[in-house]
């Protein structure tokens, strides 16, 4: 049922609350632990790792560009897409065998980093760590193609609520659980520890049922049509084949797009670009902020690990609840608008003294939001996806999706310095008002509606 078909509920609270009983969202919980796993491991947790063996900044900051794995990950998710992984594809499926393979990676990379002592050997750190970081991505872009064909888009929100909150609780252990490991032992037995817990992604991949791939007779005609364009030579020479795949696999996904949503596909990537500005702008100097205020080390860590680890998923799951219930779309909406109101808190939090129930209510209310938006947002980008290209899809969303927010939020620091806190949480503010405009004209809007029925009609959902 299309999330665009009026207004009213599509279904009751109950069915709505009951969403997170099914296996295949209880099963996303356990895939978002193994995503989340890795992450730190190759980001804030090595960077204090190389900390203690005494590195120089400059080249632990060098070590921060491992992550552009994650930011270009679209440049291999075609051949996730299309390609089967030896022999692993026909026993276990085309997306569960490259989520195995990917977590295999992530458990030999960590392994090897462990084997390695950084005073000794940097450069074997890196090329683990991009190991790490590279088979991190792959899993992404194979857990995400499932996670959209496991389940019906109505349910999606209930699937990025569950994957968010496996996420978070992966962060909790790779980052303050590889800490105290590092501590009462050393750092080496903490990527072990690491490592052996990618079992229980392995474990989740062999439970788990693969997704029914669909790819529709519309999107077939779509694909010999440009296949046409790359034709030339002997239909049995290599090359041809190599040109028959890459028209297939990495042409058509956004010949696709463009299609399917005609004159609104431009729009479209722009609010995907511009939903999160607000949310990650303020979020660059939020820590600077607590500490200049003069909150402490521990009041920060307290409220912002406790309230905001609870209220992040809280906000998930209510958002998950409400794309059963009311859609995707209005989610959406409610999402960007909380998401931009809740910096007005950080701006009167800016013009008053200390005070730590404030502090505990202004988190709450940005990590509730921030939960709220991610899951319905999510939502919304596997459902722009067609089937046939779930993974390539995806990718390239999810690229997009922080891009210009992490351009703007590199000018944070200028407009505190040359304006104080009070104006920049401001500034945020207002920046999350075209997300919220671009978000009620595709609700509202009868063409734009329209569209999106002839989209998801397309799609193969």
């Amino acid at each position: 049922m299309s999330s665009l078909n009026g207004f009213q509920p599509l279904h009751s609270w109950r069915e709505s609350l009951l969403v997170y009983t099914r296996p295949r969202v209880v099963g996303i919980l356990f895939l978002g632990f193994s995503a989340g796993l890795p992450f730190l491991l190759v980001f804030s947790t090595l960077s204090a790792w190389l900390n203690d063996a005494e590195v120089s900044k400059a080249t632990i900051g060098f070590f921060s560009w491992i992550g552009i794995t994650y930011s270009i990950k679209v440049v291999w998710a075609p051949v996730i897409d299309r390609l089967p992984f030896p022999v692993l594809t026909h026993l276990l499926g085309k997306r569960r065998s490259w989520m195995l393979v990917a977590q295999i990676g992530i458990a030999l990379g960590l392994l090897g980093m462990a084997s390695v002592d950084p005073t000794e050997n940097l450069r074997a750190i890196a090329l683990f760590g991009l190991l790490v970081a590279f088979s991190s991505a792959t899993q992404d872009v194979a857990l995400d193609a499932y996670r959209i064909e496991a389940m019906d888009k109505e349910y999606q929100g209930a699937m990025s609520a569950m994957y968010i909150f496996g996420y978070r609780l992966a962060l909790l252990v790779s980052g303050a659980g590889a800490f105290y490991i590092a501590e009462y032992v050393d750092w080496p037995t903490a990527y072990i520890v690491m490592a052996l817990l990618m079992s229980v992604g392995m474990i989740t991949v062999f439970i788990i049922r693969e997704p029914e791939h669909v790819v529709s007779d519309v999107t077939r005609q779509q694909e010999e049509s440009i296949a046409k364009v790359f034709d030339g030579g002997s239909s049995h020479s290599r090359w041809h084949q190599v040109k028959e795949w890459f028209a297939s696999a990495v042409v058509s996904p956004f010949v696709d797009f463009i299609k399917r949503y005609g004159k609104f596909a431009v729009l479209i990537l722009i609010f995907i670009g511009i939903y999160r500005i607000s949310d990650i702008t303020m979020g660059v100097m939020a820590n600077p902020f607590y500490l200049d205020m003069g909150y402490s080390k521990i009041e920060i860590a307290n409220i912002g690990k406790i309230f905001g680890f609870f209220m992040t998923i809280f906000g998930a799951a209510t958002g998950g609840i409400f794309v059963v219930r009311y859609g995707i779309h209005r989610p959406l909406i409610l999402g960007a608008a909380l998401v931009a109101a809740t910096n007005l808190l950080f701006a009167y939090l800016a013009t008053i003294d200390p005070d730590l129930i404030w502090l505990g209510i202004v988190i709450s209310a940005d990590n509730f939001s921030g939960g709220l938006a991610g899951s319905a947002f999510i939502a919304y980008l596997s459902s722009l996806t067609n089937s046939a290209y779930t993974a390539t899809q995806y990718a390239l969303f999810s690229s997009i999706m922080t891009l210009p927010a992490k351009i703007l939020g590199g000018f944070s620091g200028v407009i505190v310095e040359g304006y104080g806190y009070e104006w920049f949480f401001s500034y945020a503010a207002v920046l999350g008002i075209p997300a919220i405009l671009v978000a009620v004209y595709l609700t509202l809007s009868p063409t734009a509606r329209q569209q999106q029925r002839s989209a998801e009609a397309a799609s193969g959902h």
